[in-house]
């Protein structure tokens, strides 16, 4: 049996130069596969004619306590570690593959759990009181599962930056790679080359043989340990296979005992219009959703071109009614204004959430901004024997992600 101590996580992303990362403090990661499948039957016939194969639905959610790091933002959108502020358009292209590395528990490495090719259709940033952990959810979308065991139990994915050539030959030996079972002479499961000069990701064909590829700028050769692939000077190759073992000197999964275990809500700060803090709140919830648009094509049966038809961020602010501070800001007009209309109320508001290290606040980690909100719903509370409460719902489009306070 596999512990969830020894259920390893890792983000693998597919475009640039951006680097595989073991995605920390996960408390949760489940998927929904559905295999749609459908019955093919006719008139005058007992019985099935046939099953309709159609592409796979998977679904993966991940919940992961907020800790202060831009790193698995940065991985989603495929961007460097060096990048500070991820846009929530960045989302719209890039994906990931998603693997976890599972041991039992005799420390015998057992499979690879595979899901490649995610993309983001939502994630969302949760206080849910007082004395709660905040929490972020993520909810990604793909049409693959893939089980590895046995001889091809380690998913492995090399990455090297090209000198420019023809075919340019890159040395594949830590670990060797095991042949796919699937498909007879291959051992990449896929070969990805991202051009210096434009960042555009195109993914190689497999051409056999062990020569340079002959069949187009757009295949690769692999035999022998070499890989061969027509490049231009900067290039980024990167290279899937799977093998009986990791990387030489590497780890799938190493304790991170440097960032906080995890932020809570007293470390927060939270900001309506930049400078109006926010009393007596009680929880905030944001929801950022990507009606996503990715095409497929007649003759093919992957997805050919990744897009977002529109982004929707929802805030929703629940507090103690004690002072009028959102309202005052919904209207536009100064604390103390006498009459709070809500068909006053004002389109086009910020939210900031700050997140620091401690209850002190004197080292920011991260922030969020929501741009160009509009007040959407009012819910009103006031329950026998207790405090009369209020909730403001915000939904936008725009937003982004920071390490650098000055952004916000």
């Amino acid at each position: 049996m596999i512990r969830t101590t020894n259920y390893k996580p890792r983000s693998y992303p597919r475009n640039g130069t951006s680097s595989p990362v073991q995605i920390d403090r996960l408390q949760d990661m489940s998927a929904s596969v559905t295999l749609n499948r459908t019955k093919l039957e006719e008139l005058g016939r007992n019985g099935l004619v046939d099953w309709r194969v159609g592409n796979p639905t998977v679904s993966l959610t991940l919940r992961q306590l907020e800790y202060g790091t831009l790193e698995f933002f940065q991985n989603l959108a495929n961007v460097a570690a060096g990048d500070l502020k991820i846009d929530f358009k960045d989302f719209d292209i890039p994906s990931v593959d998603i693997a976890a590395y599972e041991t039992d528990e005799n420390d015998s490495f057992k499979s690879t759990i595979w899901y490649p090719g995610l993309r983001l259709s939502g994630f969302s940033i949760n206080i849910g009181d007082p004395d709660s952990l905040v929490e972020r959810n993520f909810t990604l979308i793909g049409e693959d599962e893939i089980t590895l065991q046995g001889s091809n139990a380690y998913l492995n994915v090399g990455q090297q930056t090209a000198s420019g050539g023809s075919a340019e030959s890159f040395t594949i030996a830590n670990p060797t790679p095991v042949a796919d079972p699937d498909n007879s002479g291959q051992f990449m499961f896929k070969v990805l080359r991202t051009n210096d000069s434009d960042g555009t990701t195109d993914k190689l064909k497999f051409e056999a043989g062990a020569g340079d590829p002959a069949l187009g700028t757009d295949y690769y050769t692999y035999s022998g340990g070499t890989l061969k692939v027509h490049t231009s000077i900067s290039d980024e190759v990167k290279y899937y296979y799977s093998a009986g073992a990791y990387i030489s000197g590497e780890q799938t999964f190493t304790n991170n005992d440097t960032d906080a275990a995890g932020l809570e809500a007293k470390m927060c700060s939270v900001y309506l219009q930049t400078t109006s803090y926010l009393y007596r709140l009680q929880s905030v919830a944001v929801d950022v959703t990507l009606n996503r648009f990715d095409v497929l094509e007649i003759g093919d049966v992957n997805v050919v071109q990744r897009g977002v038809r529109d982004v929707t961020s929802r805030v929703t602010l629940g507090r103690i009614l004690d002072q009028w501070t959102i309202e005052e800001v919904l209207r536009g007009e100064v604390a103390g204004y006498g009459k709070l209309d809500i068909r006053k109320f004002q389109d086009e508001k910020n939210l900031i959430i700050k997140i620091y290290n401690n209850d002190d606040k004197d080292s920011f980690r991260i922030g969020y901004k929501f741009t160009d909100l509009a007040p959407v719903g009012i819910d009103d509370a006031a329950p026998l024997n207790d405090y009369v409460s209020r909730g403001v719902t915000l939904e936008g489009e725009s937003g982004f992600i920071t390490s650098d306070e000055n952004e916000l």
